[in-house]
């Protein structure tokens, strides 16, 4: 969620909804037998309400990257000074240079830390409220439809070698989501692409010194 340079880059926090779509129908369905498939961690950001999140996410630690983002250019200009001044600079000033430098960075790795945690946890708390409704309509779905297993193509852990999309009821469910639990966007909102939080910056690295 949050922007689009990585999407979907967090993928560990949408292990939380894997569970729930392996869990076969309960008895009743298993009769007769059928199979589905569905692409939980697709659904669940593709609905109504997870875009709506997404944009939200992205406006509530927009500030925290653009902080990020000044800091990072701040110590490349550190660094450019340095280079150009090579020869040039007293010891004394390019000895503060590169404390200053060595402050600013140590400054970003904890920014960087820091917003990476706060972002994984605001994203596994929407995954969370989201998947915990979303199984509720599979699981209706399922019974209602006679299916024995569902199981989570988005997943690792079961690899589906090959599915017919016949029986991939990932539309479905996003469908009857939606009508299960509409929302309306804030005017002006146009819902975000879901997407991970951007890669944190690593801070640039001082030349070394003069000898």
């Amino acid at each position: 969620m949050l922007t689009r340079t990585a999407a979907l880059a967090a993928a560990c926090i949408f292990s939380i909804a894997t569970a729930w779509a392996q869990a076969p129908a309960a008895a009743g369905s298993s009769a007769s037998g059928k199979v589905g498939v569905i692409n939980i961690r697709q659904a669940i950001v593709t609905t109504a309400e997870g875009k709506l999140a997404s944009a939200e996410l992205q406006s509530q630690f927009a500030s925290r990257q653009n902080e990020i983002e000044s800091l990072n250019k701040q110590i490349s200009d550190l660094q450019q000074r340095l280079q150009a001044g090579a020869n040039k600079l007293s010891q004394e000033e390019e000895a503060r240079l590169r404390q200053e430098g060595q402050r600013r960075a140590q400054r970003l790795d904890r920014m960087n830390t820091e917003y990476q945690e706060d972002v994984n946890a605001a994203q596994a708390d929407v995954i969370d409220r989201i998947g915990r409704k979303m199984v509720d309509v599979l699981d209706r779905y399922a019974r209602e439809n006679g299916y024995s297993v569902v199981l989570d193509s988005s997943t690792q852990s079961t690899p589906i070698l090959y599915a017919s999309t016949q029986i991939d009821v990932t539309q479905d469910i996003i469908r009857l989501y939606d009508q299960a639990y509409p929302v309306k966007a804030a005017a002006g909102t146009a819902p975000a692409k879901p997407a991970a939080a951007k890669p944190a910056q690593t801070a640039p690295q001082p030349p070394a010194s003069k000898p």
